[in-house]
């Protein structure tokens, strides 16, 4: 059947008549669908026509998504974009699943679903599909060096990313296919880039699939971009400019507010905060809990491990292919080597205790764990070292509480350990790293030196009161006001859009609370020193804080 519906699909117009005929009063069925934004979107562009500002410096400004959800949202950004006065350019992939085969009578089936559901957004800016152009290649595109290069990279990240490994086998189907559409893709984009001649290119993510070719596509032309994501903050947006935004890079955010006392009613916040992140509750507008069982004392803890009074090291671990670990190494090559290394250091250190703390997000994924490759590198260890499997039910901050010193790769558990005052070494690349409050070292060599250091008077190497105050300070400054005011999360996107319409939007209110946001989505420099703390005034942290 796939073999017949490709062939159907290269005829021309055969898949245009189908459509036609039956497609398009056919109730939609498939995996793809953007029946949310169908609802919306007429009374949204009209919206836009009747309220749209004027802006002092109107941009041209092209926006791509593939992956349904990724559209319907990206099509409300392109909407508030063109609602204050940019000129919009938006096009699309029209792919269910990035790691599947379709075949291309589906495929442009979906495409022209797509084309029917965003017209009525032509009124208001430029849409086209970038499908037509890549499937006029063959299955291996001729790429130029630099366009094969991006391909590879990010084909490496996608499969990584997907199977949640870190070393990738390049003749495995899931990696070529993503090379053959990454390829595909590479060619649409650059085309269309080209022709459409952008100041800026706004895109989700920017590190992975097609999207994370169109950033670096954008950068290979010397298009300004900028990234966004979404974190589990209701209203809230991540956003990076000429960046990936999964990369978090906090420097400039550092160096504008790094370098104040913490306000007292930032610090309760972060009180109230990491309060319920101990003891797995929700907060505010957070919708994540972080633990899935309260803590119940280091003490106790201590006891049903049979802990003794050795210097106790924790090490937390990322979950593996995890977008916060892609191309974070930094003194080895994988996460998983620095595991290894570091259990096999301990297994020559007696007198040291370890352990080990598995990712709990082990248990929604399905890639490689890290019991897994503990084990085959380990079949038996000795009794100094203890292993937290992600189904345990051991809360990770009583871990904390009877700890002495910290080993992270990337987790803002490491951060969380420096906020207690412990010695913490960070082997991979990580937001918080280089902030004053955590030992960086840039090599294996140096690495083992610290842990030789640390371990033999932990006491001695725990952090300042300086240095606990600047991890407070930057927690705080994480956690609150890096993300920025945003009406609408990809999570609760219908409901937002309900509850916060394109009108209200662009009415003098909307343009109060999320004007400056979309100002930062046109390319306006993202200046902290100018924005300060701009959320402090908004934390109630008492009427906030749920159970």
């Amino acid at each position: 059947m796939s073999s017949i519906k490709d062939f159907m699909g290269r005829m021309p117009l055969t898949v245009e008549a189908y459509w036609t005929l039956r497609g398009r009063n056919k109730p939609w069925s498939a995996h793809y669908e953007l029946e949310s934004l169908k609802e919306v979107l007429p009374g949204a562009v009209e919206d836009v026509l009747k309220h749209q500002r004027k802006a002092e410096l109107p941009r041209k400004i092209c926006v791509f998504a593939t992956l349904h959800y990724w559209v319907e949202q990206a099509m409300l950004v392109a909407l508030g974009l063109a609602g204050h006065g940019h000129q919009v350019s938006f096009a699309w992939l029209p792919y269910a699943e990035w790691d599947q085969e379709i075949n291309i009578f589906d495929l442009r089936r979906q495409d022209l679903y797509t084309r029917h559901v965003l017209r009525p957004a032509s009124k208001v800016m430029r849409i086209g599909s970038l499908l037509d152009p890549s499937l006029k290649t063959t299955p291996k595109p001729d790429l130029s060096p630099a366009l094969k290069q991006i391909v590879d990279q990010v084909s490496d990240y996608d499969t990584q990313y997907t199977l949640q490994i870190e070393e990738t086998d390049l003749s495995s189907p899931l990696y070529l296919l993503r090379q053959q559409r990454n390829a595909q893709a590479a060619l649409a984009i650059h085309d269309w880039l080209r022709a459409e001649k952008p100041d800026l290119l706004v895109i989700p993510n920017g590190t992975i699939l097609e999207m994370g070719v169109a950033y670096q596509v954008a950068k290979l032309l010397g298009i300004e971009t900028v990234t966004f994501e979404f974190a589990d903050q209701q209203e809230r947006i991540w956003l990076a400019q000429n960046d990936e935004i999964m990369k978090h890079e906090t420097t400039d955010l550092w160096e504008s507010l790094g370098n104040q006392p913490l306000p007292e009613k930032a610090r309760q916040a972060m009180m109230d905060l990491f309060a319920a992140r101990k003891n797995a509750h929700l907060w505010g507008n957070f919708a994540r809990q972080w633990q899935q069982n309260p803590v119940r004392g280091g003490a106790s803890v201590r006891a049903n491990m049979n802990l003794d009074e050795r210097p106790l090291a924790l090490l937390a671990t990322n979950v593996l292919g995890d977008s916060l670990t892609l191309g974070r190494q930094r003194i080895t090559d994988t996460m998983a080597e620095m595991i290894v290394g570091t259990i096999g250091y301990f297994m020559q250190h007696p007198e040291l205790q370890l352990v080990v703390r598995v990712h709990p997000g082990e248990l929604k994924n399905h890639g490689t764990s890290m019991i897994d490759v503990i084990t085959q590198a380990y079949p038996q260890l000795p009794e100094n070292i203890h292993i937290i499997r992600p189904e345990d039910k051991t809360n990770t901050y009583d871990l904390v509480e009877i700890a002495d010193f910290g080993l992270v790769y990337t987790t803002t558990v490491g951060m969380e350990m420096a906020m207690s005052g412990l010695p913490v070494i960070v082997t991979g690349k990580t937001h918080y790293a280089g902030k004053g409050f955590t030992l960086d070292p840039q090599t294996w060599q140096e690495y083992e030196q610290m842990l030789d250091r640390v371990s033999q008077d932990p006491a001695d190497n725990r952090l300042t009161e300086e240095q606990v105050e600047k991890a407070w300070l930057y927690a705080y400054l994480f956690f609150f006001e890096f993300s920025l005011p945003f009406p609408w999360h990809i999570l609760w996107l219908h409901n937002d859009f309900i509850n916060r319409p394109m009108s209200y939007v662009l009415s003098d209110e909307g343009l109060q609370k999320y004007g400056q946001t979309f100002a930062y989505l046109s390319g306006e420099p993202l200046n902290w020193t100018e924005r300060g703390l701009a959320r402090l005034d908004t934390l109630n942290p008492q009427e906030d804080a749920r159970p």
